[in-house]
């Protein structure tokens, strides 16, 4: 438990920080960053998944790939918060989320693989349970910022009234400097992956870990599991082509697309616009995205709880179809008129709540457990790279799609989103629960099998029949 909650800090990291949300700030600096976010952010997370999806994450271990974005984490805060020219602030910014995607896709693929099967996706959801408390933080930390200057006496002039009172986004930036460093210094007491460890030639190390988590009887049978499945690998990339892994490959990228393109990062970032859109006044809305966080972080609660007990599919299915359920209704809301009344935001609060306990932490939950040991580094940082890219596509599309399409239409665009989702999950997602990752894996591997022997089964049938 110490060590997914070290972990998921470098998430709770990336949601510490100013966004387009605040209002009154007409700074050149931070409005061209505010408005470029997602650009920045994305493009950052790009270049790290090229960077790392070939031999990177075979030879760093994850330990010491998370102690680099922790240090990216603190050089991007402290980095924004100083500097003056434009070109630095966006490069700062930059580090900043390359920081992210790393921590993105390397903390649950490391909880994953320290987790005893039983708890793994207990342990993993943790992690998204950082984002929803990490975004949740943002609201209250930037506004206690904002607050500072009529609650303290500050100086007329000089560092702290620049970064309080004259640029105040500068201090918000800043604030990121202290989970940063947290996440850095807790990083020293979580050990090392052992599968990473066996991989790189250490028996002894990652039993020994693995003894510590999960007791010598689970690690014996984790170790034997664990050298069967790296003696069937190649570690080559085209491993992940073959019949059975390309469907898991296939799965990992729809879905990371899919829980972007359902529209819940349209809520977090225009959320404020939406319900402005609907009449209510800025204060008020500011108000309701505070909501909107309690409710995330309460729901995610759920997912913890239960996501070993009920299985990764019952989650998602039941999820994703109550999203759909009240993204329409948000939708017919917009349509006769009455997106005025409190109905509102009480629908995209249950929107909130059904994406809080299944899509938003059974996501990485499953992302970190259906590949194989050699080539889950690779593999996670393509449906990681997915995710970003409906992250953007989202972040870019959205004030589009509420002008043009309206909002009703945009609300319906994303609850047909939910429909793939929902037949992806019931059709091609296998259960995954109480499994350790090398049955997972050999699920996978039997599947592709299967699928091999009847291609030749059917091969062999149509020379019979010629």
């Amino acid at each position: 438990m110490v060590t997914s909650g070290t972990i998921v800090l470098a998430i709770l990291f990336f949601y510490w920080q100013p966004d387009d949300v605040k209002q009154g700030f007409s700074e050149p600096f931070h409005k061209f960053l505010a408005q470029n976010k997602e650009k920045i952010s994305f493009w950052a997370c790009v270049i790290f998944s090229l960077l790392f999806s070939g031999v990177g994450l075979f030879i760093l271990d994850r330990k010491n790939i998370l102690f680099i974005s922790a240090l990216l984490f603190t050089i991007s805060a402290i980095g924004c918060m100083v500097m003056q020219e434009q070109y630095l602030l966006i490069i700062f910014r930059l580090i900043g989320g390359m920081g992210v995607g790393i921590a993105s896709m390397v903390s649950p693929l490391y909880i994953s693989e320290i987790s005893p099967p039983e708890l793994r996706g207990r342990l993993v959801t943790l992690y998204q349970f950082a984002i929803t408390i990490g975004i949740l933080c943002a609201y209250f930390v930037n506004a206690f910022i904002l607050s500072i200057p009529q609650n303290f006496s500050l100086p007329d002039q000089g560092f702290f009234h620049w970064i309080f009172v004259q640029d105040v986004w500068r201090a918000m930036f800043g604030s990121e400097t202290i989970p940063a460093l947290l996440f850095f210094f807790l990083l020293f007491f979580v050990p090392r992956s052992p599968r990473w460890l066996i991989t790189k030639g250490h028996p002894e190390k990652a039993q020994t870990i693995l003894t510590r988590i999960a007791g010598n009887e689970t690690a014996e049978q984790e170790m034997k599991g664990i050298r069967k499945s790296l003696a069937r690998e190649t570690g080559s990339f085209r491993q992940l082509l073959q019949p059975g892994l390309r469907l898991a490959l296939f799965i990992g990228i729809t879905l990371a697309i899919l829980s972007q393109l359902t529209g819940i990062n349209a809520i977090i970032y225009y959320g404020p616009r939406i319900f402005e859109s609907a009449g209510f006044g800025i204060g008020h809305s500011l108000n309701s995205q505070v909501i909107i966080g309690i409710i995330n972080v309460l729901f995610t609660l759920i997912a913890i709880w239960k996501i070993d007990k009920l299985g990764r599919k019952p989650l998602l299915i039941t999820g994703s179809s109550g999203m759909m359920l009240f993204l329409v209704m948000i939708g017919f809301l917009f349509q006769t008129g009455n997106e005025s009344s409190i109905g509102l935001l009480i629908l995209i609060l249950c929107y909130i709540a059904f994406f809080a306990f299944s899509f938003g932490p059974v996501i990485w939950t499953l992302l970190s457990e259906i590949y194989p040991t050699h080539i889950r580094g690779r593999a996670m940082s393509i449906a990681t790279l997915s995710l970003w890219v409906g992250t953007y596509i989202i972040g870019q599309s959205v004030p589009w799609l509420l002008e043009n399409l309206s909002p009703q239409g945009t609300f319906w665009l994303f609850a047909l989103m939910c429909i793939p989702a929902i037949l992806i999950t019931w059709k091609l997602v296998p259960e995954t629960k109480g499994k350790t990752l090398e049955q997972i894996e050999m699920f996978w591997l039997k599947n592709s099998f299967n699928i091999n022997q009847k291609s030749r089964e059917g091969r062999n049938i149509g020379r019979n029949t010629n």
